[in-house]
């Protein structure tokens, strides 16, 4: 679970490279093609068979990605075009605080005390490199701002495609729906991808930047997945999102050591607010709503 939130970190870093060399909807696709290939690979290695998805499940599935996917990733792309790699792996590991505000206001979920301090660390975290940043930094002006804006409407695309994978069928491995949601993914950008393709110059791309589109696809997209599902299945839950601290200290890290980016004092200030915000989320017990409750009975009943 280390290894796989150091890498969806560094996804962050590769990411704002390949921005400068490749069009948003084209990248995705080409990521997003790569990693279906890997995880069908690996799925029909491992299960010998696609599985039969009701309708129910194939509806949520391209909601979720249409949010958590195809949203995610042109807020994520477009956002680190004028913002940085370390304020974009601060702002994104505030997502467990999102879950628990979207959990609140739509599913009725009861909020704990730790879900508020957490909430609140994750929000003063937000708040430190947004307004303390603009004050203190001239180099952060209103580009930042907008680019942190759209970060952090990649963060809300990305926590509403968790809080609806809790409706998921229960029979549905990890694997399968990883896989279902990178076919549907990529089918989403492939209209796009190949309009921005046919104006595109291939000619300009170097052999460094295909490798980072493959480590997408292949690592972060499939490996990182695989291992996160390993790890989760043999390491409780309340200790499972602790792990998600790891993602914010790799980006900062990684952007630092490979896009020489500038680490400023509110920056400790930030990742220390939220860093503090998900030990608190991580530390509530565990909840069900009244609409958890509802879909469980139904799926029993059908």
């Amino acid at each position: 679970m280390s290894v796989a939130m150091a890498i969806v970190g560094s996804f962050i870093v590769a990411n704002k490279v390949i921005t400068g060399v490749f069009p948003v909807f084209l990248a995705s696709e080409l990521r997003l093609s790569i990693g279906a290939v890997t995880l069908i690979f690996l799925l029909y290695i491992k299960e010998k068979r696609f599985p039969c998805i009701s309708r129910r499940d194939l509806f949520l599935f391209i909601f979720q990605t249409f949010v958590g996917v195809f949203m995610f990733s042109i807020f994520m792309l477009y956002g680190l075009k004028f913002t940085t790699g370390i304020e974009s792996g601060i702002i994104t590991s505030t997502t467990p605080a999102v879950v628990g505000l979207i959990s609140f206001f739509f599913l009725k979920e009861r909020l704990t005390w730790n879900h508020v301090i957490g909430i609140l660390c994750a929000v003063l975290g937000t708040m430190a490199i947004n307004v303390v940043g603009a004050f203190s930094n001239t180099a952060h002006g209103a580009h930042a701002l907008f680019g942190n804006l759209l970060i952090f409407g990649a963060v809300v695309g990305e926590a509403i495609f968790f809080t609806f994978r809790k409706f998921v069928s229960k029979d549905l491995s990890a694997l399968v729906i990883s896989t279902v949601v990178s076919i549907t993914g990529s089918l989403l950008f492939l209209p796009f991808a190949v309009y921005q393709a046919w104006k595109f110059d291939f000619s300009g791309v170097t052999v460094n930047d295909w490798l980072l589109i493959l480590y997408c696809g292949v690592v972060v997209t499939a490996l990182a997945v695989i291992l996160m599902n390993q790890g989760i299945a043999v390491v409780p839950a309340s200790s499972a999102a602790v792990f998600t601290a790891i993602m914010p200290i790799s980006a900062v890290v990684l952007s630092c050591l490979f896009l020489h980016e500038t680490f400023y004092w509110y920056h400790y200030v930030a990742i220390g607010c939220v860093l503090a915000g998900i030990v608190f989320i991580a530390k509530a017990p565990p909840v069900r709503t009244k609409a958890l409750n509802r879909m469980a009975e139904q799926a029993r009943t059908t």
